[in-house]
């Protein structure tokens, strides 16, 4: 909390020294509260009690920016209620100077395609928007480098947005992580061609990649290869992890494995066929991964099913039997039929049901069809 807190903080806030959470309300209370501030929110239609039970530091502070930082969020398009949202969620945004703010817009808006956009992002990520003017000079050198490597600027703008300390630190850091991506893709067989495109969907899929140890992207590659996996195996696992391959670690990825071919008593061979059909199965715990193979085995539901239909095992047990209780309504029987019915988005399950629906409606005749006579 603290550390968000610091983060988002303009430089003028950060001069205020941090307290332990614990101490912050009394201290905060000791002091009277800034009125411009408060009668300033309650203008803009705040929910100023909720900023006092959340944050209720930021109405201590002098000075505040409250119209002034208002006026700038009008001035890009943002209505009074998109702007009251932004200020109880992140009241911290009043305390930041105007020519602050006016610099975070300029910066922004030379990925962002147009105001209206800039809004809507503000009004998801309003703590990425109002970050500290010390970052400013990283922030800009961060976008000069990812549009470098002709990304898309949709793509450096949703960057900005859910990774902002990403941008916030030198570039050479993303620099360093970005090209062992590139490497890596190249020596797994990656083609050139394609190399653009696929670091725009893993950067997409996973931002915070770039805050990792580009080490930890080695250690992982080496242990996936010294479990068998071919170098085309690893770039289909590259690729298809998105990135997630750094948030794992050899050990948690030794257990899960082990844990999973005594589970489902297979062949080395046949549990990389498993990882590469269900490549998530990586990441869970031996504790997540009993849960789930006792939820299923006592669904009536084979290991044999279960191996042959891995990705049911990224499901948890409440969705499971509330998805196998919906199918055994439509007189679908999971236990002799393909898993493949319960996997998929909410979306998607909801079709397949659709389409059982009608199958049960669906007339064996046409009652209304002319019945065939001798002419």
């Amino acid at each position: 909390m603290l550390r968000l807190i610091a983060t988002s903080l303009c430089l003028r806030c950060q001069r205020v020294p941090a307290l332990p959470l614990n101490l912050r309300p009394c201290v905060t209370l000791s002091s009277a509260e800034n009125q411009q501030t408060v009668e300033a929110l309650y203008d803009l239609s705040v929910d100023v009690q909720k900023v006092r039970k959340l944050k209720g530091w930021v109405l201590h502070q002098t000075p505040a920016y409250t119209k002034e930082v208002a006026d700038l969020l009008r001035d890009m398009g943002a209505s009074g209620s998109i702007i009251a949202r932004i200020l109880v969620v992140h009241p911290e945004s009043v305390l930041c100077p105007p020519q602050q703010v006016q610099a975070q817009r300029e910066l922004w808006m030379s990925v962002c395609p147009n105001q209206r956009e800039l809004v809507g992002i503000i009004e998801k990520f309003p703590a990425s928007f109002f970050t500290s003017s010390s970052h400013h000079d990283s922030q800009r050198d961060n976008i000069k480098y990812f549009q470098s490597l002709n990304l898309n600027k949709r793509i450096v703008t949703k960057l900005m947005a859910s990774a902002p300390q990403s941008f916030s630190r030198p570039v050479e850091q993303n620099q360093l992580m970005v090209q062992t991506l590139q490497q890596a893709y190249q020596e797994l067989g990656g083609e050139e061609a394609n190399m653009r495109v696929w670091l725009q969907k893993l950067l997409s899929q996973n931002p915070f990649v770039l805050l990792k140890p580009p080490e930890v992207l080695r250690q992982n590659l080496l242990f996936l290869r010294d479990w068998g996996f071919s170098t085309a195996e690893l770039l289909r696992l590259l690729s298809k992890l998105r990135g997630f391959v750094t948030e794992l670690n050899p050990d948690s990825m030794q257990r899960t494995l082990e844990f999973s071919q005594d589970t489902m008593g297979c062949s080395e061979d046949e549990l990389r066929d498993i990882v590469l059909s269900c490549p998530a199965l990586l990441y869970y715990p031996e504790e997540i991964l009993s849960e789930r193979f006792r939820g299923l085995l006592s669904a009536g539901i084979s290991m044999p099913q279960i191996i042959e239909t891995p990705t049911v095992l990224e499901l948890t047990t409440q969705i499971v039997n509330y998805r196998i209780q919906r199918l055994s309504a439509h007189r679908y029987d999971v236990r002799t039929g393909s898993l493949q019915a319960l996997n998929g988005t909410k979306k998607d399950f909801e079709m397949s049901c659709g389409k059982l629906q009608l199958r049960r409606e669906r007339p064996l005749f046409n009652p209304v069809a002319p019945l065939k006579g001798d002419d």
